[in-house]
C-alpha cells in the first residue's frame, strides 16, 4: 500500500501511546491533523506527532472513536486477503475451543469485533445461520467482502444483518435489518446449548438473537438448583430457568416485562420435557416484583439478576451503579437462609471491582453475611484482547447468604 495513497491522521504529541501499546481506538481528542480528505470507513494511515508509522486505521467522521486501528503493522494492504486471513483465525481459534462452525446446531460468536481483529463486526452464529452486527463505519464499508469470505468459509443457510443497534447512528450510519445471503426463515431458528433445545429469533431477538456470552453461567448456576425455589429475574427467554429445571429445581419463577419472551420461555419449557408444574411466568416490572415479594416476605432458595445494560456511558455511570445497588439490595433480602445469588452486569464501564463494591454495599444494607463462591466473566468464543480492555464487559458474582 503506497502512503501517498491514502490519508494520514496525525496525532497530537502525547497521543500516541495507547496506539504504541496496540489499543484499537483513537478519539477525536487526540488528533492534531488529517492530510487528505478520508470519507467514513476510509482506511487511514495514523503517524505520531513525530511523523513515526503507528497503524492502518477506519476512520470514522462522526464518532468520538475517530478512528479504529486494522493493523499496526507497516506495509499491510487492508483487503480481500487481510479479512480473509482473519477470518480463518478466527474459525480456527473457535475450532481450538470446542466450537466447531460445521456443527449444525452449534450456536457461538465466530467474530467479537476488536477482539477478532474487525473492529465494529459482530458475527454470531446459530445453527446454519449467520446474525452480523455492523457498529462502525471501517466495518461498513468492507460489510460485503466480510459476508462473501464468510460464504466461502462457513457455508451458511442464510445471513442476517441486524445493523439496527442505536449505537450505528453515532457512527453515522443508518439502521438497516436484512438478509444479505440465502435464506434466513421468520421462525425461530432452532440450536442447542449444553444439551438444551432453544429457539431463536434472529429477527426480533435482543441484540442478535439472544445472549450467547452466558452460555458458560447458565450451565454452571444450574448446577445449584437441585430442589430449591429458583427466581429468574429479566428472563428473557428462560435460559436460566431451563438450565435450572435440567437440574431438578423444585420451582422456577420466571420474570420478565416481555409478554412474548415469556410466550418464548413457555414453548423451551415444553420442547425440552421439563415439567410445566414446576414453573410459573410473571410478566412483571422486576424493581416492582421484588419490592412486592419483600412486602409479602416471600423467600427464594437461588435467585439470578441478569439485567440489561444499566450504563450507557460515562455519564451513566452513577445512576447506574445505584441500579445496581438498589436491585441487589432487594435480592439479597428475599434470599432464604444459605441461599444463593447470581448477579452478573454487561456494562462495559462497570469494572470487576466496583461491581464487588457494589455488591457487597449492598449486602452490608440488606444485614446478609454473604460469600462469593465464584466469579463469572465471558465464556471462550467471546475472547479479549490485553491490549483492549474495554473488551471484557460481562462479569457475575455467584453468592451465598448466611
Amino acid at each position: 500500500m503506497a502512503k501517498a495513497e491514502i490519508p494520514v491522521i496525525v496525532l497530537t504529541a502525547g497521543k500516541e501511546k495507547s496506539a504504541v501499546r496496540n489499543h484499537p481506538w483513537i478519539f477525536s481528542g487526540a488528533i492534531h491533523q488529517v492530510l487528505g480528505n478520508p470519507q467514513a470507513g476510509d482506511t487511514v494511515e495514523v503517524r505520531s506527532a513525530h511523523g513515526e508509522f503507528l497503524g492502518y486505521a477506519a476512520f470514522s467522521p462522526t464518532s468520538q472513536i475517530r478512528a479504529r486501528f486494522w493493523t499496526f503493522r507497516e506495509r499491510t494492504p487492508i483487503d480481500r486477503d487481510f479479512f480473509a486471513a482473519l477470518i480463518d483465525k478466527a474459525i480456527e481459534n473457535r475450532r481450538a475451543r470446542g466450537f466447531d462452525v460445521a456443527d449444525p446446531k452449534s450456536a457461538f460468536r465466530l467474530i467479537h469485533a476488536e477482539n477478532d481483529g474487525i473492529p465494529g463486526c459482530i458475527v454470531d452464529k446459530y445453527a446454519d445461520i449467520l446474525s452480523i452486527e455492523i457498529l462502525a463505519a471501517g466495518a461498513e464499508k468492507f460489510r460485503k467482502i466480510l459476508y462473501e469470505i464468510l460464504v466461502e468459509k462457513v457455508h451458511p443457510r442464510g445471513i442476517l444483518e441486524r445493523c439496527d443497534a442505536d449505537v450505528r447512528l453515532k457512527e453515522g450510519l443508518p439502521q438497516r435489518k436484512e438478509i444479505v445471503y440465502g435464506d434466513v426463515p421468520k421462525t425461530p431458528v432452532e440450536m442447542l446449548e449444553n444439551g438444551i433445545r432453544f429457539d431463536v429469533d434472529v429477527w426480533n431477538g435482543h441484540k442478535t438473537g439472544y445472549y450467547l456470552d452466558q452460555r458458560d453461567a447458565r450451565f454452571e448456576v444450574g448446577k445449584f438448583a437441585r430442589g430449591k425455589h429458583v427466581l429468574n429475574c429479566f428472563s428473557y427467554t428462560g435460559g436460566f430457568g431451563l438450565f435450572a429445571l435440567q437440574n431438578d429445581a423444585k420451582l422456577v419463577t420466571e420474570v420478565d416485562v416481555s409478554r412474548d419472551a415469556l410466550q418464548i420461555a413457555d414453548s423451551l419449557i415444553q420442547k425440552n420435557g421439563f415439567d410445566k408444574s414446576k414453573t410459573e411466568l410473571v410478566e412483571a416490572d422486576v424493581f416492582a416484583y421484588l419490592r412486592k415479594c419483600r412486602d409479602s416476605r416471600k423467600t427464594f432458595d437461588l435467585i439470578v439478576l441478569d439485567p440489561p445494560k444499566f450504563i450507557e456511558s460515562k455519564s451513566h455511570l452513577e445512576k447506574g451503579a445505584r441500579g445496581y445497588k438498589d436491585i441487589n439490595l432487594l435480592a439479597l433480602k428475599l434470599l432464604a437462609p444459605q441461599g444463593m445469588l447470581a448477579t452478573f452486569s454487561c456494562s462495559g464501564l462497570m469494572e470487576m471491582s466496583l461491581f464487588q463494591k457494589i455488591v457487597a454495599d449492598a449486602a452490608l444494607d440488606a444485614h446478609r453475611d454473604v460469600q462469593i463462591i465464584k466469579r463469572f466473566g465471558q465464556p471462550a468464543d467471546h475472547p479479549i484482547k490485553t491490549t483492549f480492555p474495554e473488551g471484557q464487559y460481562l462479569k457475575g458474582l455467584l453468592l451465598q447468604a448466611d
